[in-house]
């Protein structure tokens, strides 16, 4: 039986109370993506959660950066999502103004390989 909130959060189900999660491809890219995301301190009762990547936007973009990225992602994703995937790497590229973040990892239930990538420009 699933616990919590779904994302995107459903307000009512068909029985009309707070809809479950789902568990879907579609459900843990959405976890990945809030992880990466959230900057720590943002969330009231996990006040650690995230990484802050948005953080970054104003940094240098250069290969130091994105080495530090990547080791940041790699922990935050397995603090907060290590029960549900298995990190098997991170790969930042720092490309003139623009900063492409490619993640690949194992879904724990299926053991099925799946990669997400986000570019921030």
């Amino acid at each position: 039986m699933p616990t919590g909130f779904g994302f995107p959060f459903l307000v009512v189900d068909e029985t009309g109370g707070v809809g479950q999660p789902r568990d879907t491809d579609h459900e843990l890219r959405g976890k990945i993506v809030q992880v990466l995301l959230t900057k720590p301190g943002e969330r009231v009762n996990l006040p650690a959660f995230g990484c802050g990547l948005l953080d970054l936007a104003f940094d240098p973009n250069n290969s130091i950066m994105a080495a530090a990225v990547e080791f940041t992602i790699g922990q935050a994703l397995t603090r907060w999502l290590g029960d549900e995937l298995v990190v098997a790497g991170v790969e930042v590229r720092a490309d003139g103004e623009a900063l492409t973040v490619e993640l690949a990892y194992i879904r724990r239930r299926d053991l099925a390989r799946r990669a997400v990538r986000v570019t921030f420009r």
